[in-house]
């Protein structure tokens, strides 16, 4: 209940609240408040409709309430303005954009992509090119990275000083001071102390060793040693993935010994890291065990196996489980993670031979040399060795050359014999190299397995990837296939594919029945490549003239 000086100061029922339970319970449950019962309601209202009556109501008590609100003394003195930012500030259309971008809610009215899709391509642009955005567009970009964590890396880059500034006054941000790309890379000394790492929250400590990792590797070892045996498994495992930063032989001892972690997962991870580290101890017992596993036959025809015949505590404290996760064959198991882990520069050593031409040999084993029970063990091992020591020529002898298409009527393609995961490997590659396979592999095959080979690709596509996508869609319109049947890859052209395709795609809109389908995404896919082509434009302004 409250008073109001219209009615003499007698009790009336909170405005408010009586709307609230209306709202509630209906106002066929509950009536609408007498128009007596405040000033508020000696404002005409049309009760004709309840619920339309219910909302102008709520509407003017929201107005009255807020009207009603007195300031509130400051808290303490005032805050010490942001830093300076050096960076010069966006030219005018560019910070339209943005504005755009960052007020999207939805697609484009279905002439264009969903507009949010593309603020991670302009944020990453944007910074790349050394601007700053205006001042006032700050709490939005923020607001954006707040919801959308894939964001954050780029937009807290971009906010800069004063998105940090604005992250200490507002909880919500709280979150800058969280990314790696938020903290200054030389910080001062009220932020290059240990203060953060010993009473920061869990993803603060993180950031706080990845970025001193990347100043100091010796400083931010000594930092994780002083801690590590107060701190908690799951923290010892995110802790020890920041050590990817500056990893080097000085770091071996320390993970030698998180191999005898309680924590199996943080064995593991020490066991990975250390393979990765051809000099490392561990990698020569990887080896040995490698050579002991795979020869060269008498006649080198074939390469025999010899899988472990047990785990022992050795090979366990070296991050092999002694049972496998997936259901596998022990055995199968312990021979692929013993060959994952080895350096391979120990397979031309051993057989003298390169990575083109071990891949050619049979695989047997030493009972039946013709068997080739081990061939895919052997070939995904080695996939998932090219990829933890990121080996390109390994990478690329598995993945084998580009598949070409063979010329006549119902051609069929010839396929490059490919292992494991090809995207993995694909992005071992130099980005031309990833993007001239990946065109060639569309090219032979379409686009029904293509998805995960073009999201390894660096973005945005190389013309000659985009053609062959452009192309590869045409294909499927006129083979009478559904848009929807090639979803993902038309979601990724939004974003990728390179503005400079925007004729051909409009042509094939025009080409298209009127209504149809097809008509329709070529025309939307049309105007987001002439929308993005605006955008990359208004960003590459040269500094100086901006």
């Amino acid at each position: 209940m409250s008073t109001d000086r219209l009615t003499g100061g007698a009790p009336v029922p909170d405005p408010w609240e009586s709307l609230h339970t209306a709202a509630l319970l209906g106002t066929d449950r509950r009536p609408l408040p007498a128009p007596d019962q405040s000033a508020l309601y000696a404002h005409e209202v049309d009760r004709t409709d309840p619920a339309a009556a219910l909302l102008e109501l709520a509407a003017l008590e929201t107005v009255r309430r807020r009207a009603g609100a007195l300031p509130t003394p400051a808290a303490g003195p005032p805050a010490a303005p942001a830093p300076e930012d050096g960076r010069p500030e966006l030219p005018a259309p560019a910070a339209r954009r943005l504005a755009l971008l960052l007020s999207s809610r939805g697609t484009g009215g279905g002439v264009l992509a969903n507009l949010g899709e593309l603020l991670p391509q302009w944020l990453a642009t944007a910074r790349a090119r050394g601007f700053r955005p205006p001042a006032a567009t700050v709490p939005a970009l923020l607001d954006a990275a707040r919801a959308r964590s894939e964001l954050r890396p780029d937009a807290v880059a971009l906010a800069g000083p004063l998105g940090r500034w604005l992250a200490g006054l507002n909880p919500d941000w709280r979150f800058v001071l969280r990314t790696a790309a938020g903290a200054p890379e030389n910080p001062g000394p009220a932020t290059g102390d240990d203060h953060l790492w010993h009473e920061g929250l869990f993803a603060e400590r993180v950031t706080h060793l990845t970025l001193l990792r990347r100043r100091e590797p010796a400083a931010g070892l000594a930092l994780l040693r002083s801690t590590w045996p107060t701190e908690r498994a799951e923290d010892r495992l995110l802790f020890l993935d920041a050590l990817q930063e500056g990893l080097s032989p000085a770091d071996e001892p320390f993970l030698e010994a998180a191999l005898g972690d309680r924590s199996k997962n943080v064995r593991a991870t020490a066991a990975e890291l250390l393979s990765t580290l051809p000099g490392s101890a561990l990698a020569a017992r990887m080896a040995e065990r490698a050579r002991a596993a795979v020869h060269l036959s008498e006649h080198g025809t074939h390469l025999l196996v010899t899988p472990p015949a047990e785990c022992d505590a050795a090979m366990q404290r070296d991050g092999i489980p002694p049972q496998s996760p997936t259901g596998r064959g022990e055995r199968a198991w312990w021979f692929g993670e013993v060959i994952a882990a080895a350096p391979l520069a120990v397979w031309p050593g051993h057989t003298g031979l390169v990575p083109a031409r071990l891949l050619t040999l049979r695989v047997g084993d030493s009972i039946d040399e013709t068997s080739s029970t081990w061939a895919d063990d052997l070939r995904e091992a080695w996939a998932r060795a090219a990829v933890r020591q990121q080996d390109a020529d390994w990478a690329r002898a598995l993945l084998g050359p580009a598949p070409s298409p063979l010329p006549g009527p119902g051609r069929t393609a010839r396929s490059a014999r490919t292992t494991g995961a090809p995207a993995k490997l694909l992005a071992v590659l130099p980005p031309a190299e990833r993007a001239a396979w990946t065109a060639a592999f569309i090219e032979a095959h379409g686009l029904g397995e293509a998805f995960q080979l073009l999201g390894a690709c660096a973005t945005p596509w190389t013309p000659p990837l985009s053609t062959a996508v452009v192309t590869a869609l045409a294909r499927a319109a006129a083979s009478g296939a559904y848009p929807w049947s090639h979803s993902g890859v038309l979601g990724m052209t939004e974003r990728a594919l390179s503005p400079r395709t925007a004729d051909a795609v409009e042509a094939l809109a025009t080409e298209a029945a009127p209504g149809t389908a097809w008509g329709e995404t070529f025309a939307r896919l049309a105007g987001t490549l002439r929308f993005r082509e605006a955008m990359l434009a208004e960003l590459a302004v040269p500094v100086d003239a901006a």
